[in-house]
């Protein structure tokens, strides 16, 4: 089966691995030759993706459109040139365009009652500022005091339009739900970790919750969900905050990240699920914690220095490879070459629970700084200083 990825940012990366995983052949659309899922698919083509007549006869030859992109302009184009080729697409534009404005979000948990972070004009400091429609952990601060929020207001000019609520400590957590018309289905529950950008450098599964936490967020996300009239897939993002949980974000898009580690913890791939029919011969499965996952991004100093940081080290590394048994790692995703002094790489890490997939994790860093000579891992204590 053909498939066409549209757009080759983070986004492209994951649906060129679950792609892959499938068994299908992708082609990716994307104005730069080199975007990070140029080198993860089967075919390229360099265009801009609001050329309607050069979309719509590609769509002719594929099975399926996977839109790759947080552009609500050329999120439309695609949809109209899937719709006139006559193709199925992964996107709910009503849904997107709420999930994408936190304002609008926030307003749908207030109605829904659930909990959230409370307002800043309700709560002390630190306080969280982020812009209402940005993307993930893009432009997001942390505020302690009064005299900070008033430097951020002098750098920023008029912060009237972005979110400003309480800064909150606890684990997050992350899931995903599938469905139309009321029919939704949850997948496992992941851990995030993020590093002091508050960009998620790693996810871990299984969840290290109770039966009735799982339950309680599984509720909440097809709480969302039907309030949303969900017709694809989106994903929920809470804090665990004295013992609570505090709905932070929703996305009604394909995520990055969580679902390869939901595939490599289950074996379900969400875009097979996804793929008509798909949601129906998996009807009411239930998904069971099968593996231990571990999932980081590490970028590689000619410091003799690995940093362990969030997505963004990817972002910008031209293209990636999917990557075999690196260096004891299942799979990588990543621009290594061996004459590279710098290079970066998403490991991709499994054991028969956590604690063995963590186990392996720490010998995949240790194998990487033997033989990089590498004297310190930031983040993880491991150094190799005398």
């Amino acid at each position: 089966m053909l498939v066409a990825i549209m757009g080759g940012k983070l986004q492209g990366v994951e649906a060129a691995y679950l792609s892959r995983q499938a068994g299908w052949k992708a082609v990716l659309v994307d104005r730069n030759r080199d975007a990070p899922a140029a080198g993860m698919c089967d075919n390229f083509i360099q265009a801009d993706l609001m050329e309607k007549d050069k979309l719509v006869d590609l769509f002719k030859k594929v099975k399926l459109v996977i839109p790759a992109v947080e552009n609500s302009e050329v999120l439309e184009n695609i949809k109209e040139c899937a719709l006139a080729a006559g193709v199925k697409i992964i996107y709910d534009s009503a849904a997107y365009a709420l999930s994408s404005s936190k304002i609008e979000s926030d307003k749908l948990f207030a109605r829904l009652d659930l909990p959230v972070p409370k307002p800043w004009s309700g709560c002390g400091f630190p306080v969280v500022i982020k812009p209402s429609g940005a993307s993930g952990s893009e432009n997001v601060y942390k505020i302690n005091s009064l005299r900070d929020f008033n430097e951020l207001t002098l750098k920023l000019g008029n912060l009237d339009s972005w979110v400003k609520q309480e800064y909150l400590r606890g684990p997050s957590y992350s899931i995903e739900v599938i469905g139309c018309k009321g029919d939704y289905q949850t997948f496992q529950i992941t851990e995030l970790e993020m590093d002091a950008a508050h960009d998620c450098k790693r996810v871990l599964a299984p969840a290290q919750l109770s039966t009735e936490k799982q339950d309680e967020f599984k509720s909440q996300a097809v709480k969302i969900a039907r309030a949303l009239n969900l017709n694809g897939i989106m994903d929920v993002e809470v804090i665990l905050h004295d013992e609570k949980f505090k709905v932070l974000e929703i996305d009604a898009r394909l995520p990055s990240q969580t679902p390869t580690v939901v595939y490599k913890a289950t074996g379900i791939n969400m875009l097979e699920v996804l793929w008509p029919g798909g949601l129906k011969r998996r009807e009411k499965q239930e998904i069971g914690m099968t593996r231990g996952v571990v999932y980081e991004h590490i970028k590689v100093r000619s410091n003799r220095l690995i940093e362990v940081g969030g997505e963004h080290i990817m972002a910008g590394a031209g293209r990636l490879h999917i990557l075999k048994k690196f260096f004891g790692a299942d799979e990588a995703i990543s621009n290594y070459d061996r004459d590279k002094t710098e290079w970066v790489a998403t490991l991709i890490i499994t054991g028969k629970n956590r604690q063995e997939a963590w186990l392996k994790r720490t010998a995949v860093i240790k194998n990487i700084m033997q033989e990089f000579a590498v004297e310190d891992c930031m983040d993880t204590g491991i150094s190799n200083k005398g």
